[in-house]
């Protein structure tokens, strides 16, 4: 039995977010890799198999990317087939993503991966909602320290 007092990264919220992000990120690059996609390919393909035919700024939104950050990604998988992009006809300042059928069909070969995520976490489904909505409300109050000028005490 270990009885060491637990080290200061141990008692560090920013740290356990840090290191399961990681994990997280180890697990999915095996899940997606097969499939030839990233984690952030993944989740615009989530983002348009919900619904089709999205402008960049509104996926960026849901995603918290930047257009310049999302833009190169959404060439990409324009590239490999899996996205189309193309100019709103009604406002040519907005660009239009949409599935290609290959996207499309890409979503019954990855269809298992929540599941297999919910089930690598060890985690009750109740548990999982419990995480959610308490790093939902992590998020929050941090963004609203950003936005108000978050300085150390003086």
């Amino acid at each position: 039995m270990n009885n060491a007092p637990p080290s200061v990264l141990e008692r560090m919220l920013c740290f356990e977010v840090y290191s399961t992000e990681h994990a997280f990120s180890r697990l999915y690059k095996t899940l997606l890799a097969p499939h030839g996609l990233t984690y952030p390919q993944f989740l615009v393909l989530v983002l348009l198999w919900q619904q089709d035919d999205q402008t960049v700024n509104g996926l960026g939104v849901a995603l918290g990317l930047e257009s310049s950050t999302l833009t190169p990604l959404l060439k990409r998988m324009e590239r490999a087939g899996l996205v189309a992009r193309a100019r709103d006809a009604e406002d040519e300042r907005r660009v239009r993503v949409s599935l290609t059928e290959e996207g499309y069909s890409l979503q019954a070969k990855v269809k298992g991966i929540a599941s297999c995520v919910a089930d690598a976490t060890g985690m009750s489904e109740e548990e999982l909602m419990t995480v959610i909505a308490s790093m939902k409300k992590l998020r929050g109050g941090l963004e609203a320290s950003v936005r108000g000028g978050a300085k150390l005490p003086q």
